[in-house]
């Protein structure tokens, strides 16, 4: 188990345009070659977005991008024309396959926050696609299965016991609240990269919420 707590992840964004970005992989000019990946997964961004801020139009392609809202409310558009709105408790999934062109703003009054995950697809290109999913509960996963992964969303109260998935690679992020894995406490932003994971459980320690990619 490798824990890496919330600060030490590298910071990103643009505080002057009202993006505050942490990142928890190497990313864009902030290399690291120690740091490219976990399993599938190639990034990990926790996001905060000021009203009327956001990311204009940049292209993404073999990566598939999921997208969880923990405040506030994402506007998205794309090249292939869908625009929604996302909020609290759905997954957003943009397929970005050979290349797709996204808009991504905080068109609210309030803050937004989001996670967003990156997954490299098991192979490249195809046609992009874009889904949103309302309602993930405990008990049923989300699955990527172009990145051979699931995402598991679990709410626990305090005392509350929960089964970390066994796979070859289990990376859990603290949303909010605190939890206890193994023998590390994890508080908000805090994430672990469990290998070979078997038997293990997380323990609220507090009321939690967490996500947990399987794959």
């Amino acid at each position: 188990m490798d824990v890496r707590r919330a600060h030490e992840r590298h910071p990103g964004g643009d505080r002057a345009a009202g993006i505050e970005s942490r990142h928890a992989f190497s990313f864009g000019p902030h290399y690291d070659p120690d740091n490219l990946r976990f399993g599938a997964m190639i990034a990990c961004n926790e996001e905060r977005l000021a009203p009327g801020a956001g990311f204009d139009e940049h292209p993404h392609s073999h990566t598939e991008i999921v997208t969880w809202v923990t405040e506030g409310a994402l506007t998205h558009r794309d090249s292939t024309g869908h625009e929604t709105v996302v909020v609290p408790g759905e997954v957003q999934r943009l397929s970005a396959a050979a290349g797709v062109r996204h808009v991504e703003r905080n068109e609210g009054d309030s803050p937004l926050t989001f996670i967003q995950t990156w997954l490299a697809p098991l192979t490249p290109g195809g046609t992009p696609s874009y889904e949103t999913v309302h309602g993930i509960a405990d008990s049923t996963p989300y699955a990527v299965p172009e990145a051979g992964a699931m995402l598991h969303v679990r709410r626990l109260t305090a005392g509350e016991r929960t089964a970390v998935p066994d796979a070859a690679y289990v990376y859990v992020h603290v949303v909010r609240g605190e939890v206890r894995l193994g023998p590390e406490k994890l508080g908000p932003g805090d994430a672990a990269r469990i290998t070979q994971a078997e038997g293990v459980e997380a323990i609220g320690v507090t009321a939690s919420e967490l996500l947990l990619w399987e794959m």
